[in-house]
């Protein structure tokens, strides 16, 4: 089962891949920590991301894919697993399938989790972040103990700067621009399925779940 999760920021593909993965017994494979992971690691293709990294350029897509590549080569990927946060451009999208290719892969399915514009402003602007540790928090979904402070080690809770309104809806117009011919991409390879997901958690994972098996089953 190797599956694409797709959403804009705040849809909750992070939520759902942590229940994906002790479902299927297969690993997420986030950029953003493995990344930071071939980094500490001192790896040849790491040390060449931590040098655009330093300069705060963006990592080329040949680099993230050589990572996503040794990654998925991994003995714990050997039934699938689980992209969160890649592909984000048509590039990136093409690249990765013939990544794939060269190993004699192929993609069994790219979730499309889909909510309201307005749920994802409530979600990302009620977001608070500890200054100490880094914890998350919600002030609607997943409150602190106490308001203000952080329930691990009581450090302050804040707003990010981009967590503010302004910028969240750039973010997500961005994101719009970026991803849209990534969706009828996949949809031209039969591999797209849309995924409702403004309701209940429980019945948003039902859907989810039976998206999988539906795919997997074809």
């Amino acid at each position: 089962m190797r599956v694409i999760l797709l959403g804009e920021p705040g849809a909750g593909k992070g939520t759902y891949s942590v229940e994906l993965v002790q479902r299927y017994g297969i690993p997420q494979i986030s950029t953003g920590d493995m990344l930071r992971a071939a980094v500490k690691s001192g790896i040849p293709l790491g040390l060449e991301a931590q040098g655009f990294m330093k300069k705060g350029e963006l990592v080329p897509d040949a680099v993230v894919i050589g990572l996503i590549r040794e990654r998925i080569k991994q003995p714990d990927a050997a039934k699938g697993f689980i992209l969160d946060g890649f592909p984000r451009t048509l590039p990136q999208a093409k690249s990765l399938d013939e990544m794939l290719k060269s190993l004699r892969l192929s993609l069994t399915a790219v979730l499309k989790i889909e909510v309201s514009r307005a749920l994802l402003i409530r979600r990302l602007t009620g977001r608070r972040v500890c200054k100490a540790c880094g914890a998350t928090y919600n002030v609607d979904t997943m409150r602190p103990q106490q308001e203000g402070v952080c329930d691990k080690c009581g450090g302050e809770l804040i707003q990010r700067p981009d967590d503010q309104p302004a910028t969240i809806e750039n973010r997500l117009n961005v994101y719009q621009k970026d991803t849209a011919p990534l969706v009828e991409y996949y949809e031209q390879q039969r591999l797209l399925k849309r995924v409702q997901c403004e309701v209940e958690y429980q019945e948003a994972l039902d859907r989810i779940h039976d998206a999988l098996e539906k795919a997997v089953s074809v």
